[in-house]
């Protein structure tokens, strides 16, 4: 059965994404001391930026980062993730993740400014643009994922949408061992999701906290 995963940074106050975006800072000011054990490890050395050395941490962190990337069949990703806001008017951008985007397969964008034609990348990724409901956008990528699982990326907005809508089926967060005091807040107005799925935690060598929420039973 196809399962809706996700995988989220947080601090140890709840934030997740921070102040000080802009086209050269995308991601935010804190956002390489959140990532920072989970940028450090062999597998996303390879599977992102190609590094075949064999350099990078193991242990825990790795093994998360492992999990992220097993049997996903399609992605969905938000228009700030993919770069939309910084770049709105020029119709040769491709998204932030180069010409082999690490994804290897369809990727739905969800954004406003749909319908555009899809972009096909190197590697197996292929960008879509929706403008729908995110249950209807869901449904057309769990028909893509043709029986592996689909994984929700960014950013936080649409990552929200997503939980409040009780549409995750498992939700996995490296919590970082920061106090941010800043940015959006993962669970601000979204209670409960530890009544509907069993949570477990492990702490890695780093000090990263991986804390999981899987549901208990199969959505209806």
């Amino acid at each position: 059965m196809t399962r809706v995963r996700m995988d989220l940074f947080v601090s140890l106050d709840g934030c997740t994404s921070t102040t000080g975006q802009s086209p050269d800072n995308p991601m935010g000011d804190d956002w390489g001391r959140l990532t920072a054990s989970h940028l450090a490890t062999r597998t996303f050395r390879e599977r992102v930026f190609g590094d075949t050395s064999g350099a990078g941490t193991t242990g825990i962190d790795d093994a998360h980062v492992a999990a992220s990337f097993e049997n996903i069949g399609a992605e969905i990703m938000g228009a700030a993730m993919f770069g939309l806001h910084s770049y709105p008017d020029d119709p040769d951008w491709k998204g932030w993740w180069g010409d082999r985007p690490p994804f290897g397969t369809p990727v739905y964008v969800l954004t406003s400014t749909a319908p555009r034609p899809p972009i096909s990348m190197d590697g197996g990724t292929t960008f879509h643009f929706r403008s729908g409901a995110i249950e209807e956008v869901l449904a057309e990528a769990v028909g893509a994922a043709d029986g592996k699982d689909v994984r929700i990326g960014g950013g936080i907005g649409t990552a929200r949408e997503f939980i409040s809508a009780g549409l995750v089926d498992e939700l996995h967060l490296t919590m970082t061992p920061i106090v941010l005091g800043r940015g959006t807040r993962l669970w601000d107005d979204l209670p409960g999701l530890d009544l509907t799925h069993r949570t477990t935690a492990e702490v890695a060598e780093s000090g990263t906290i991986h804390v999981t929420f899987a549901r208990q039973e199969e959505r209806p």
